[in-house]
């Protein structure tokens, strides 16, 4: 173990040879730390917290009992490869959080960034991309290999099918079934989700101006009106906005999506 003077370890925790635990980070009782995992500055593990495999939790950390991290991925696949787990800094892991490492089928890594919150119970599976500033609610659950943009809230007992993509700053309702990819700043609901409209609240938490949020609304709009095919109103309002860095952003995520479908409005228009 590689230990910074200034840690401060329960004696009921067990800490592995090998890992490295940063200065000021405190251990609680019952916690467990692997020989491979390391540990940021400031972190703190309440107790009864296990950190397991190749993790790397950033500093400033805390993570709340029973909190399971970087354990075995629930992937039939998985074969013991030395995939990996990343957690940035200023995180927020509550109570009963699982967080599983990658894959050798999904890159072998599952990455969190910075001043993330994953409240009780929530779970990111295997091979997961998560943005800055990502609110998980209790009970939510992202499956294996999804992708979520900066800034996004998905409420309390959402799902999220694996290999799904959620764009920056994007709203997911409590008890959602999302299926398809939800566009950047859009809003899902229900079971399974529909696209709601844009995140008009958070955007203007955000500190978006009304200007951009008119002119998103306009594209919005057009985008998921009922003439033509969703691609070609994509290049429609593209030519329409010009220039523009939001709808650019929306325009480029569709572009991205490949074969996969799209969060689409019930109705089948903007909102």
């Amino acid at each position: 173990m590689t230990k910074a003077d200034t840690a401060v370890i329960h004696p009921t925790a067990v800490v592995e040879e090998g890992a490295r635990i940063g200065a000021r980070v405190r251990i609680g009782p019952f916690s467990i730390v692997d020989g491979a995992a390391e540990i940021g500055d400031d972190c703190e593990l309440v107790s009864h917290v296990v950190v397991a495999g190749q993790t790397r939790i950033g500093p400033r950390t805390r993570i709340f009992p029973f909190a399971s991290v970087g354990h075995q991925p629930q992937d039939l696949k998985y074969r013991g490869e030395p995939s990996t787990l990343a957690i940035g800094a200023d995180c927020l892991i509550r109570e009963g959080v699982t967080i599983n490492p990658g894959t050798e089928g999904g890159g072998m890594k599952t990455v969190i960034g910075d001043r993330c919150a994953l409240l009780a119970n929530s779970h990111v599976g295997h091979d997961c991309q998560v943005g800055d500033n990502v609110i998980l609610s209790n009970n939510v659950m992202l499956a294996g290999h999804v992708s979520v943009g900066d800034h996004v809230i998905i409420g309390g007992g959402a799902a999220v099918i694996q290999f799904a993509r959620v764009g920056a700053h994007a709203f997911i309702g409590g008890l959602s079934g999302l299926e398809n990819d939800l566009i950047p700043y859009g809003m899902a609901l229900g079971n399974r989700a529909y696209l709601g409209g844009l995140n008009i609240v958070g955007l203007q938490r955000r500190g978006f101006s009304r200007e951009e949020i008119h002119t998103l609304r306009r594209a919005y709009r057009a985008l998921f009106a009922d003439e033509g095919t969703l691609m070609e109103r994509v290049e429609d309002v593209a030519a329409a906005f010009p220039d523009v860095p939001l709808v650019e952003e929306v325009l480029s995520f569709i572009r991205a999506s490949g074969k996969r479908s799209i969060c689409m409005p019930r109705d089948g228009r903007g909102g």
